[in-house]
């Protein structure tokens, strides 16, 4: 009623105009859809982590198969180890990775692999804190358990080395894709480069990432995520979070190579390397190192 009082009070406006405007009222432009709005609280909803476990966290994935739980690695030299992390922060469970070796672990993601149905962790021992000119980088790729009891075995694991078409990368990024199988390393630098191993990515021989754009805007990207769906991307910094939509039919090289769709206001953390999208759509996980900080939170930034 609001708009036909608007425009009856204007002078000269003809009834079919006006019958026009009244249908435009009475049916406006739908609501996206319940789960896929752009817009999440800029407070979250802190979990304290107890300080002597996972001081080191560098990546953050959520679980498929363990509801309620979260994945994340240390960096720099510690434990070859995945942790399983009950989302009230509350139960944390190590679970070493045999066969595996932690030179500088940086990120963890979660997503399909060569089973059908069956979900991977991929662990990236990307970074270069101690070897910046080492010559190529290995991401390992093993079975996610489906039981917190559960154990890895090394016959479990799959290692996919790989070396950078332009030289030497520091990387904290990865992301794999639930649609195509590939994975996606975005180098820590000024230039944000996003590097593909495509699937089926070789265990048995070396392979050269394939250099496929820039990510414009954003510089030393700390972390990434993208959701269940393949919808949504992430990618953060040690002060905010760029946010993109893939268009159907989109890459993520295609969409994650022109500016984000909005930069999402997150607290300042002591050292902010870990995001990852809840697995029911429902808001993001970030979490910190503590560096010189007394303790850390895992922290849940609901979506609108």
């Amino acid at each position: 009623m609001s708009v036909y009082k608007s425009l009856s009070s204007q002078l000269g406006i003809t009834a079919a105009s006006l019958l026009i405007c009244l249908a435009c009222a009475c049916h406006p432009e739908p609501e996206p859809p319940l789960g896929i709005s752009d817009e999440f609280e800029t407070v979250p909803e802190k979990f304290p982590i107890a300080p002597g476990i996972i001081d080191e966290a560098s990546g953050l994935a959520q679980s498929h198969s363990m509801s309620g739980f979260l994945w994340t690695i240390q960096d720099a030299q510690g434990p070859n180890s995945l942790y399983l992390v009950n989302k009230d922060g509350k139960s944390i469970k190590e679970i070493n990775v045999p066969g595996t070796v932690n030179r500088d672990w940086e990120e963890v993601a979660s997503g399909p692999g060569p089973a059908d149905g069956a979900n991977y962790i991929y662990i990236g021992d990307i970074g270069n804190n101690n070897a910046p000119t080492a010559p190529s980088c290995t991401i390992y790729r093993v079975r996610e358990i489906n039981d917190p009891n559960a154990f890895f075995n090394e016959s479990m694991v799959e290692k996919i080395n790989f070396t950078y078409p332009d030289g030497p990368r520091d990387a904290e990024s990865l992301i794999v894709d639930p649609v195509t199988k590939d994975i996606f390393v975005i180098a820590k630098g000024l230039t944000s480069g996003i590097y593909r191993l495509p699937y089926p990515q070789s265990t048995g021989e070396m392979m050269t990432a394939e250099k496929v754009g820039d990510i414009p805007s954003v510089s030393i990207a700390t972390g990434a995520t993208i959701s269940r769906d393949g919808s949504e991307i992430l990618v953060r910094t040690y002060l905010a979070v760029h946010y993109w939509r893939r268009e159907e039919g989109q890459t993520i090289a295609e969409t994650i190579t022109k500016p984000s769709r909005k930069i999402l206001t997150v607290a300042i953390e002591p050292q902010g390397e870990s995001v990852c999208f809840d697995l029911d759509g429902s808001g993001f996980y970030t979490l910190s190192e503590r560096s010189n900080a007394s303790s850390v939170s895992l922290n849940f930034y609901k979506r609108k």
